[in-house]
């Protein structure tokens, strides 16, 4: 096992430590805690301790001797944060695309987090959960992030005037711009689903989601930094992208070019 610290794992860490801090100076405002009901009970106990948990694990993936524990507190966590606050909303309302587009968003961010977890797995998780771990986790980890791209992928379509308007405006034809996002997403997800050049294809979408978050949220923060809604898609953006990235390390054995069964192997 590599412990030594990677790009992808710094800056994943530094966004699970970005999330812990806005939520701890907005509180129960906190923009990406709103699916807690107002009326739990605690409620603002609990996001505290949701910022604690993603400030600790995030410390925890920066430091060796703790990375194996950040990564078994970090995916749980995620995951809980999926099923509990994204899929009641999705299943009430699944006719609306927003709700899919937050699951998947979320789901995303646990992929990476489950890539993580599959590299860092002990002795402890290998016994205990060898369907998370090691290659077949690794091949979760894509199959969950695979799931999430149409999702955010077809809202590209389904609201692309919104979608439009924060293409920035000297690249002109935001729309065309919007549509083919949208499609690179969807083109990426066939890509791994179906083993046609999988390394080529999650490069790619890593890529772009680090461009749309370059040229999209940061304007946007540069000239509104005190929004906290700003920060919480800038963070959240940038913790897909690293998502994505992660998941594309996963193909680091798998030539460029590799298609079918060769390219679908970890």
């Amino acid at each position: 096992m590599v412990m030594s610290l990677r790009p992808s794992r710094a800056v994943f860490a530094a966004m699970m430590l970005g999330l812990g801090i806005i939520t701890l100076i907005y509180g129960s405002h906190a923009v990406i805690w709103q699916p807690i009901p107002a009326e739990l009970p605690g409620r603002l106990i609990v996001i505290c301790l949701c910022a604690a948990i993603t400030l600790g694990t995030g410390i925890g993936l920066l430091l060796p001797q703790f990375v194996r524990i950040a990564c078994r507190v970090l995916l749980p966590f995620l995951l809980l944060w999926l099923i509990l606050l994204k899929l009641p909303t999705l299943l009430l309302a699944p006719q609306v695309m927003v709700n899919w587009e937050a699951f998947g968003e979320m789901a995303a961010i646990s992929a990476g987090a489950w890539c993580l977890f599959a590299v860092f797995a002990g002795e402890w998780e290998r016994r205990l959960l060898p369907f998370a771990v090691s290659e077949r986790g690794v091949r979760v980890a894509r199959l969950l992030f695979i799931a999430a791209l149409p999702m955010f992928g077809l809202s590209h379509f389904a609201y692309h005037d919104l979608t439009a308007s924060l293409v920035p405006k000297w690249m002109h034809v935001p729309l065309a711009w919007t549509y083919l996002t949208g499609a690179a997403s969807l083109a990426a997800a066939a890509g791994m689903l179906f083993g046609f050049y999988p390394r080529l294809a999650a490069n790619l979408e890593s890529a772009m989601l680090w461009i749309i978050t370059v040229f999209v949220w940061i304007p946007l923060l540069a000239t509104a930094p005190r929004d906290q809604g700003n920060w919480s898609e800038f963070l959240i953006s940038s913790a897909i992208a690293t998502s994505a990235w992660l998941v594309a390390e996963t193909y680091r054995n798998v030539p460029w070019l590799a298609s079918g069964k060769a390219g679908r192997n970890p």
